[in-house]
């Protein structure tokens, strides 16, 4: 167990904070991390929780002694299109809620993800460096470019501790998609492993960066634990893993599961994604924190099969 205050997870339920609530947990012992979403959940120590309640927000903090926050409710790029309001204010006013209790001293330390919607057309495309162009095209990617902007802007004003990274698609088995662009390579294994047809929403050679969820969420942790004056860049760390195409994953799959085949029918989450970079230069986060992606594709295939076939017999056993 590590020796700190209380950790509040902020968006507990969603794709990332499954696993990254685990993680804590193991790290610094059950009874020192307190979920929270929006919606219920069975998970020890649970609290419901809505961030743009500031004086909600504020009361759990001050009653459970939290320290850290780890801010991860949020929506993603594709529902943000839908309802671009709405985005801006879940994607900023709860932000602005964390930063104002590290600003006053009521909590010590913050992790807030980015992404690399931040980038935009005219963005470097290959090898996308840690300081470039940034012109993004969605609501999800212009909150995620103003939320930087603020926690570059509290770190020297306030000298508030709050780190980042800016996440590529993240992949894993214990949460459905979310509702982000990238996610149809989380959708395309549940559907291998059912049997079934995959209808991909991207065309088949559509080139992005992505990370495994065991490596972001070791990440985090790892970026959360270095001294403060190693951190650099206090808007947000390029984060690379591999950079893949959904004709490549579905490939990959069929390593495994040699009868899956997947129709393509793109439909308006191809123009979010022909905006984003093909691959992401993290060599800042490497300098800084000695980060290094562990997971390749076939890495990655192999384990997402393996998992979720095991959950989809427990619920046929259950059924």
């Amino acid at each position: 167990m590590a020796d700190t205050g209380k950790v509040l997870v902020v968006g507990s339920n969603g794709q990332l904070g499954v696993e990254l609530t685990d993680a804590l947990v193991d790290f610094y012992g059950e009874d020192q991390v307190i979920p929270s979403d929006i919606t219920p959940s069975d998970r020890k120590n649970f609290i419901k929780l809505d961030v743009l309640n500031a004086d909600q927000l504020r009361a759990i903090v001050q009653e459970q002694q939290i320290q850290e926050v780890y801010l991860l409710a949020a929506l993603l790029s594709a529902r943000g299109e839908k309802y671009p309001l709405v985005a801006w204010q879940i994607n900023m006013d709860g932000l602005l809620n964390v930063l104002e209790l590290a600003r006053e001293g009521v909590i010590r330390k913050i992790f807030w993800p980015s992404s690399i919607a931040v980038f935009g057309e005219t963005t470097p495309k290959i090898d996308t460096p840690q300081e470039t162009i940034i012109s993004p095209d969605t609501m999800y990617g212009i909150t995620k470019l103003a939320g930087e902007r603020l926690c570059a802007y509290y770190a020297k004003k306030f000298q508030v501790d709050v780190r980042s990274v800016r996440y590529p698609g993240l992949v894993g088995h214990r949460a459905l998609p979310g509702g982000g662009t990238t996610d149809y390579a989380v959708a395309i294994y549940h559907k291998a492993v059912a049997g079934e047809v995959y209808r991909c929403f991207l065309a088949p050679n559509t080139r992005l960066p992505f990370l495994f969820m065991p490596d972001a969420v070791r990440a985090t942790l790892e970026i959360m634990q270095v001294p403060a004056n190693k951190i650099s860049t206090r808007s947000s760390y390029n984060l690379a893993g591999f950079s893949t195409t959904p004709a490549e994953i579905a490939t990959s799959i069929q390593q495994h599961i040699p009868d899956f085949q997947v129709e393509y029918e793109p439909d308006f989450r191809q123009q979010i994604a022909d905006s984003w970079p093909e691959s992401i230069d993290d060599q800042v986060a490497r300098k800084d924190w000695g980060w290094q992606s562990r997971y390749s594709l076939a890495d990655m295939s192999e384990v997402m099969i393996q998992h979720l076939k095991k959950q989809l017999s427990s619920k046929i056993l259950s059924s």
